[in-house]
């Protein structure tokens, strides 16, 4: 299971909040728990930057290393995750996706550590779905895995407005599959 991004700067109150965006916390702590006793691993994933990063050009500064915007939110259970991966670390290079810098060279390692415990499938839930949740799964898929993404469980930004649903339309024509966290429950 990938949690992709669920930090202060991304919920109420954060400088690029998404709203409802904590809504999906419930849903999130109840599946890491559920993979967890089924002896899945739990990866969070956090934006950490730099003071002056590239894609504060294009963004808020948001989720600055050591800030409380780029901890995690607080209704976050992190007690089930077993990797927290942190991305977007270079300064001249921004990261959406949890396996690859946005470069789409440099990886970011967890590939390489999904293969070492034999995951095929990866199960993803978290923000943003226009942003980094997009660009992991589809990620997720060019690598070979089963990659299943949860209606409930995302919240976008949509912006530019409607791109939350070209989102969802990419990740399908990908051939992520899209489904709702009663399906694994």
């Amino acid at each position: 299971m990938l949690i992709i991004d669920v930090q202060n700067d991304f919920c109420p109150g954060g400088v690029m909040e998404i709203t409802g965006g904590d809504g999906i916390i419930p849903t999130l702590n109840r599946l890491a728990f559920v993979f967890a006793e089924r002896q899945g691993r739990v990866v969070a994933t956090q934006d950490w930057h730099p003071s002056g990063h590239s894609s504060f050009s294009i963004w808020p500064e948001h989720c600055v290393q050591g800030s409380q915007g780029a901890d995690f939110y607080e209704e976050l259970d992190l007690r089930p995750v077993n990797l927290i991966l942190r991305k977007g670390f270079r300064k001249e290079l921004d990261s959406y996706s949890a396996f690859f810098e946005n470069d789409r060279r440099t990886s970011t390692g967890l590939d390489a550590y999904l293969k070492a415990h034999s995951i095929d499938t990866v199960v993803l839930g978290g923000l943003a779905t226009d942003y980094c949740v997009l660009y992991s799964a589809i990620d997720a898929v060019a690598l070979g895995y089963k990659t299943i993404v949860l209606n409930d469980s995302i919240k976008g930004l949509d912006s530019p407005r409607g791109s939350v649903d070209e989102a969802i339309s990419k990740m399908r024509e990908a051939g992520v599959i899209m489904a709702e966290s009663g399906d694994l429950l």
